[in-house]
């Protein structure tokens, strides 16, 4: 076992790993249980966080990289205004895909601020492509998307 230092969530935090656990297992370990883990092979992207800013599928990054980093999970991320969209435009419904869109939808999002025109819809499919769900499609979710880009957009 060893142990890491992560800001999690705004927190710090030191979780005790095993050498050869992804930053998925030791964050839902110590209990930050909204990133979801489901292939576990960075092909569906429920387990998507920000690492030190970049989007990542966290069953994919050794957590024993992760010393010092800082990670924002769907717990911080998600806001009101995202959170409206998605079940105004019907895209979510079993869940489990969720976090991760929300949280890849959230660092599209924060693209807009060197964008002034707002995210395209390429740009948002682009985006989300990383990101698998299997009740939905993904017109909801794109529009959704789309509709908070364009409020976020003074």
């Amino acid at each position: 076992m060893a142990e890491v230092h992560l800001t999690v969530d705004g927190t710090p935090v030191a979780i005790d790993i095993d050498q050869s656990s992804s930053l998925l297992r030791a964050l839902r370990d110590a209990g930050f249980t909204g990133t979801k883990g489901a292939c576990e092979q960075g092909e569906c992207g429920s387990c998507s966080v920000l690492l030190d800013g970049a989007l990542v599928c966290s069953c994919l990054v050794p957590a024993a990289v992760c010393e010092g980093s800082t990670v924002v999970t769907v717990a911080s991320i998600a806001s009101a205004d995202l959170a409206d969209a998605l079940a105004r435009n019907g895209a979510v419904q079993c869940g489990f895909c969720t976090p991760g869109f929300v949280v890849a939808a959230e660092a599209l999002l924060a693209l807009p601020a060197t964008n002034p025109t707002g995210l395209t819809e390429q740009a948002v499919r682009d985006g989300l492509a990383g990101n698998l769900c299997r009740c939905t499609g993904y017109d909801g979710l794109v529009r959704a998307v789309l509709e908070t880009s364009t409020n976020r957009v003074p």
